[in-house]
């Protein structure tokens, strides 16, 4: 039987006159992307251009939905209460919505960034205000999180569709968490370990962590982020050895 997996990347991460990464290049690679939405980065005009590539390259479009906190890239840890995080989450979609309406595209998932997605992958409480911020949104939106975590629980309870996620160019604790990045080794840099990790994810439904034993997972979507200087490399490469693999690739709508 043949596997199917999605491929996403967090995209659209410039702001004004300041670019991160190349997202048309990236997009040859991808199926999803994950667009900034002003929170961590990203402006209007950022938005609505990442998602015009986004329309004429095929590649399905979510909101990568993250603390207001610019200055941060959203990677702070932020004492917020479930109703901010709420509020925050349904601001960011509705923002995206209105230009995926103009771009004749449907918003297919809502990712949380950085801070918002570590401490909601714990904090059940924390997750369930994004997974209702999802719903309430309305187009019956998927949410995207850590496969493993407390965003799948969340969602079932909140009736959505959920997508589990792993990381192409991250490493992996032995619970099942993403290594901080302030920690040596968090962020893998070589093109063909990340291909071999993800190949090993998708069709063997293990990852090796840092201590070196194995964990068991089955992601829907593998995540690669558009901001390292290896990420044309490394997506081109993880999609290589996918498809090498016998792996087909699909955006999120195609497969849940």
């Amino acid at each position: 039987m043949s596997i199917t997996i999605d491929m996403n990347s967090d995209l659209g991460e410039g702001f004004g006159a300041w670019s991160i990464g190349d997202d048309k290049a990236v997009l040859s690679s991808v199926s999803s992307a994950n667009i900034a939405c002003g929170y961590h980065a990203g402006d209007p005009s950022i938005m609505r251009e990442t998602i015009k590539l986004c329309a004429e390259q095929g590649v399905a479009v979510g909101a990568h939905v993250s603390y207001p906190d610019l200055l941060g890239f959203g990677r702070r840890n932020m004492a917020c209460t479930p109703q901010e995080v709420y509020d925050y989450c349904l601001y960011q979609i509705g923002a995206i919505q209105g230009f995926c309406r103009v771009q004749g595209v449907t918003l297919q998932h809502v990712k949380p960034h950085g801070a918002l997605y570590n401490q909601a992958a714990v904090d059940r409480k924390l997750a369930d205000a994004i997974a209702a911020a999802v719903k309430d949104a309305g187009g019956g939106v998927l949410l995207m999180g850590l496969a493993g975590s407390e965003f799948g629980p969340a969602a079932d309870a909140a009736g959505i569709r959920f997508a589990a996620e792993a990381f192409a160019d991250r490493a992996y604790l032995k619970d099942g968490s993403l290594m901080p990045r302030s920690r040596q080794g968090a962020v893998i840099h070589d093109a063909g370990l990340a291909a071999r990790r993800v190949v090993q994810m998708v069709t063997v439904g293990t990852v090796t962590t840092d201590d070196g034993s194995e964990i068991q997972f089955r992601p829907d979507t593998i995540c690669l982020h558009g901001d390292t200087i290896e990420a044309v490399e490394m997506s081109a490469a993880v999609r290589k050895a996918l498809e090498n693999a016998g792996v087909q690739i699909r955006p999120l709508k195609e497969i849940k």
